[in-house]
């Protein structure tokens, strides 16, 4: 089985990523949607927007961050997709799709997956606040510019 795993500029459908794990021997698809919220406890302001940032070789590094994923013997389809540029408030940032004969090993690949992803994608955001200031995350705070 060959995962689905992009980096995408365009808005990410669910559905898609649910038709690329469906299987008949699947008896649970287990899924993660992450989304621009208008908060974040680190940061004083309204959040408005994200701005996603990708490495150049992003796009290989989650490929084979879901090929590990998948090769999980209980994994029977597995699909993951993450945004890139300027994300409003409510948008999808990321979307991760696994299926399973069993819904706990689902459960349990897909939010392994989620935080691989979010510690080793070399994937950076800037949050966008309300007063037009933003702070990069995950990045020295000295460089946050308004």
């Amino acid at each position: 089985m060959i995962p689905l795993a992009r980096i995408v500029e365009q808005p990410l459908d669910l559905d898609a990523h649910l038709d690329a794990v469906r299987d008949p021997r699947a008896g649970a698809i287990a899924t993660f949607v992450g989304l621009v919220r208008d908060h974040d406890p680190s940061v004083a302001g309204e959040v408005v927007a994200l701005e996603y940032t990708a490495h150049p070789d992003a796009e290989q590094v989650l490929r084979r961050l879901a090929a590990e994923a998948a090769a999980d013997a209980d994994v029977i389809g597995l699909a993951v997709s993450h945004r890139v540029g300027r994300l409003p408030v409510g948008h999808t940032a990321i979307v991760v799709a696994v299926s399973s004969a069993h819904r706990s090993r689902a459960f349990e690949v897909c939010r392994a997956l989620v935080e691989t992803v979010k510690a080793e994608l070399p994937v950076w955001k800037r949050e966008i606040l309300l007063d037009g200031t933003h702070t990069w995350v995950g990045l020295d705070t000295s460089a946050d510019q308004t």
